[in-house]
């Protein structure tokens, strides 16, 4: 089985942790930004077997942890989009990846470099934002709790909003209701139907797809080949 090396890039005055499988020197080295918020924890089991199925086609993928989660010690009320999109640009930097792959929220922040870009169902932020909110309206409503989005959104405003876990300020709320997938850079996007996948974001709890994996890890090994940095 091959085994993960564990990195870290420095943004914002700290280390953030980096998963990468493969060797640091192959030609090619994917940098991989995954889903945001609760899709990231339903979503990494997969990405880490596509990780280590890439490894064992030469290919180096790495897996940043964004500022405020994973094993980031960064305070997640602190950050917002472009907080991330900044602390990408350090990754990359330092990294020093030839490809972009990303998937769901992390295509809000891939537009940071001049090199290849790969998208797996990408979304707006709004869409992301709604999701989280309806689920803490399901939350409060079982707790006897009356709120609307509306109320939720305002509460905000005086300190943060508990969304799917995460105390998120208002400014991280208004980040998001504003971020959308650039199309500023060339990028190339497959769907679901391509990798037979299953959109693991969506389920109740983490979950893995042993063939979306190897049939993605299949995709992305072909895709790097075939486009120059």
């Amino acid at each position: 089985m091959t085994l993960p090396t564990y990195l870290t890039y420095d943004f914002g005055g700290q280390s953030e942790f980096c998963l990468c499988f493969g060797e640091r020197h192959a030609a090619r080295t994917i940098i991989i930004i995954p889903p945001v918020f609760d899709e990231m924890n339903r979503t990494r089991r997969m990405l880490v077997e596509v990780m280590r199925a890439l490894a064992g086609r030469g290919v180096c993928s790495l897996l940043p942890d964004l500022p405020g989660f994973n094993e980031s010690l960064a305070d997640i009320s602190k950050q917002t989009v472009s907080t991330w999109r900044r602390a990408l640009e350090e990754a990359l930097v330092q990294l020093n990846p030839t490809h972009i792959v990303s998937l769901r929220g992390g295509t809000l922040i891939d537009d940071v470099a001049d090199m290849p870009i790969l998208r797996l169902a990408p979304v707006k932020g709004a869409s992301l934002l709604k999701t989280m909110l309806r689920s803490r309206l399901v939350a409060d409503k079982e707790a006897g709790i009356n709120s609307t989005i509306d109320s939720l959104m305002a509460s905000a405003k005086f300190g943060f909003l508990e969304l799917s876990g995460y105390n998120l300020s208002n400014e991280m709320l208004l980040s998001l209701q504003d971020a959308a997938p650039s199309t500023s850079y060339q990028f190339q996007e497959i769907a679901l139907a391509d990798i037979d996948g299953t959109p693991l974001w969506l389920r109740a709890e983490p979950q893995d797809d042993a063939r979306m994996s190897a049939a993605f890890a299949d995709k992305l090994d072909v895709w790097s080949s075939t486009c120059a940095k």
